[in-house]
């Protein structure tokens, strides 16, 4: 894009995204907004939280959800942490729902329950980063602020026809979707980028020939769309290992236990086990007529692949969760896929 091109080109997508735009439960829409209609901080930043390192499909169950039972920020704060850990099983990266009650919870005891208008004051809550603090303001407070997500690096990256690999091209990335940022809409022009990325400027295949600003774009000019924005290589993920140990009893009782606060899955409900780690020893809860399941659980979190030999008892007594009170949807993914495991030789328990 050349230099005196950015205003033409931001107006250009947003007359664009004025047509377009993607409908979302938590999104007020362009016609919405010009009736005077504004978005919901809360909303907004729940979105936003919800929606790192997951897709919107996955999302929107999740916020529909949420939002109805906790329809504000004072309702979320003052929710169980159970309750919200366990509505958040199966969105992953469950640091994100601790952070989340932080800072509900900061906004009601510190800001009266409305959240800082800006990105600088937003920054300043827990578990909020330089991203979410941006699209906030943005979008729901109409702060000019830089946002860039995947989707935006990879149609700032093409616009300019940036060759530097990610993520060492973020810095400049950032500069030059500020160049483009308008004063006036900057949160549609945010969520217009983040269309434009998912919808059009798509990783594979795009589809130039629909995109209002493909005229800016240098690497439609180079024919080099498709192969930007580059990426460094990855490194490969380290293999771990474990023991999971599901254990019921007379009654149908599961033995569960609630997993450090700090750590992965911290605070969430699981099965007892060991260390994941590339030789973990045995760690039995009790001693037992332990049987191993059939299939091991495989699951891959961000930084590692991870596989867990499963192991079942039956035990006579009674004292665990009760059955009725044991939801396997509410655990997170990976214990899912050990009680799933576990099925295969769990002895049924009569009814009493």
């Amino acid at each position: 894009m050349r230099d005196g091109e950015e205003a033409r080109a931001a107006q250009a997508l947003l007359d664009w995204y004025d047509v377009h735009a993607r409908e979302m439960p938590w999104r007020v829409g362009p016609a919405r907004r010009s009736a005077g209609e504004r978005p919901d901080p809360y909303r907004v930043w729940l979105s936003e939280v919800m929606l790192q390192q997951t897709t919107v499909a996955a999302v929107r169950e999740y916020f529909r959800r949420f939002t109805a039972r906790w329809p504000d920020v004072a309702a979320l704060a003052a929710a169980a942490d159970a309750d919200v850990m366990a509505e958040w099983a199966g969105l992953g990266y469950y640091a994100r729902a601790r952070n989340l009650l932080k800072c509900a919870r900061a906004v009601v005891a510190d800001h009266g329950g409305v959240f800082p208008d800006t990105a600088e004051g937003l920054r300043a809550l827990p578990g909020i980063g330089p991203y979410t603090a941006a699209a906030v303001a943005a979008i729901a407070c109409d702060e000019p602020a830089v946002v860039v997500d995947g989707n935006v690096e990879r149609v700032v990256a093409r616009l300019w026809a940036v060759r530097r690999p990610l993520p060492a091209a973020k810095p400049e990335l950032v500069r030059l979707a500020g160049r483009l940022t308008p004063a006036l809409r900057p949160g549609d022009h945010a969520q217009a980028m983040m269309d434009l990325g998912a919808t059009i400027c798509t990783p594979r295949n795009p589809v130039c020939a629909l995109c209002p600003v493909s005229e800016f774009c240098d690497a439609r000019a180079e024919g080099i769309a498709a192969d930007l924005p580059r990426k460094a290589p990855k490194a490969e993920k380290p293999q771990r290992l474990g023991f999971a140990y599901v254990a019921v009893d007379a009654q149908g009782g599961v033995l569960l236990e609630q997993r450090p606060e700090k750590g992965l899955l911290g605070g969430m409900a699981g099965f007892p086990g060991s260390a994941w780690d590339t030789a973990p020893a045995p760690a039995p809860p009790f001693a037992a007529d332990w049987r191993e399941a059939p299939s091991a659980v495989r699951h891959t979190f961000t930084h590692f692949h991870l596989t867990l030999r499963v192991f079942v008892a039956n035990v006579g007594g009674a004292g665990f969760t009760p059955r009725a009170d044991f939801h396997p949807a509410a655990l997170p993914t990976v214990m899912r896929k050990v009680w799933d495991a576990a099925q295969a030789v769990l002895v049924p328990q009569r009814s009493v």
